[in-house]
């Protein structure tokens, strides 16, 4: 079982940046892969972004080049840095984790983030 926990989402201007944080319970975070979706209100959860065990990272075309994910392993953390940020980018955001060998998805509570133009 996986347990995650995110942070850091808030109400940012236009332009204005937030780092979310999302920590992960258990001994097998290294070998997860995480990912950052999103659902604003009305619509459905889209990806924002993923990264593989290894690092590899992908994103949706709309945050290509201001939103950075990244992970520590040492702490079990995965984290969404957003630069940027347009009024479009409103939404809860969900971390989430993938155990690919078990095939199991994990969610978070999800934190809202709100960007006033």
């Amino acid at each position: 079982q996986v347990q995650l926990v995110e942070s850091g989402g808030g109400l940012v201007q236009a332009g204005g940046s937030l780092r979310l944080s999302c920590a992960a319970s258990g001994s097998r975070f290294s070998i997860l892969a995480m990912a950052w979706y999103r659902q604003a209100p009305g619509e459905q959860r889209e990806l924002v972004a993923g990264i593989t065990p290894g690092g590899s990272t992908n994103y949706a075309d709309s945050v290509k080049g201001r939103f950075t994910i990244s992970r520590d392993n040492a702490k079990n953390t995965v984290y969404l840095q957003m630069n940027s940020l347009k009024p479009e980018d409103t939404a809860v955001y969900y971390c989430n984790a993938e155990w690919v060998a078990l095939r199991r998805a994990y969610w978070g509570q999800g934190t809202q983030v709100t960007v006033s133009s």
